[in-house]
């Protein structure tokens, strides 16, 4: 495998998540692919999965209703306007090739690699993870990763559904620094994590 396949490859990033909590949520994008016929897990199948999986990220979305209706618009995927997006390749112009050959290089499976997009995207949960340490990484990176590239399928839905993906960045962004200052208040305070 060259390394540019290797990059989009699922083995790679599921050995990077593996002890995460994110391994779960990639699992389930995974299943969602196959159920859909498509060879690559995209940022749509990853935000459906996060979606389902993660309370904290629900949260920076606001009201039930917003969640609901951004749910309704991911499970309408197979059935409306996802149907453009098979044999596409995520983040392609429109008539750019389509998929044909899987990561490997072989005639390929349904949901065996990532698309070029979510790959990155799970590079950048991982780099925003860094600076608290492996085991820091949740959901909200990911969420703030899948959105921060407007050529996302994710992002597409986002709009579809009337959530602004700009101001959704800021909101997690908030919610991370928040997260942030109280764990290192706790940290500090008597008979805090700071002595051990």
């Amino acid at each position: 495998m060259s390394g540019a396949d290797d990059a989009n490859g699922l083995d790679g990033e599921l050995a990077a998540v593996d002890e995460d909590e994110l391994a779960a949520v990639v699992d389930g994008a995974r299943r969602r692919a196959v159920r859909d016929g498509d060879r690559q897990i995209d940022t749509a199948h990853l935000l459906h999965s996060l979606l389902e999986r993660d309370a904290e990220v629900r949260a920076a979305f606001g009201d039930g209703a917003r969640i609901a209706r951004l749910l309704g618009y991911l499970v309408q995927r197979s059935i409306g306007y996802g149907l453009r997006w098979q044999g596409a390749v995520e983040g392609s112009a429109p008539g750019s090739p389509t998929v044909t050959r899987a990561a490997d290089g072989t005639s390929g499976q349904p949901g065996e690699c990532f698309s070029p997009l979510a790959a990155v995207a799970m590079a950048r949960t991982r780099a925003r993870a860094t600076p608290r340490g492996a085991a820091g990484t949740h959901g909200l990176d990911l969420l703030a990763a899948l959105v921060a590239d407007p050529r996302a399928r994710a992002v597409e839905v986002l709009g579809r559904a009337g959530v602004d993906a700009r101001e959704l960045l800021e909101r997690v962004g908030e919610r991370v620094r928040d997260a942030a200052r109280a764990s290192a208040a706790f940290e500090c305070a008597p008979g805090g994590d700071h002595g051990r």
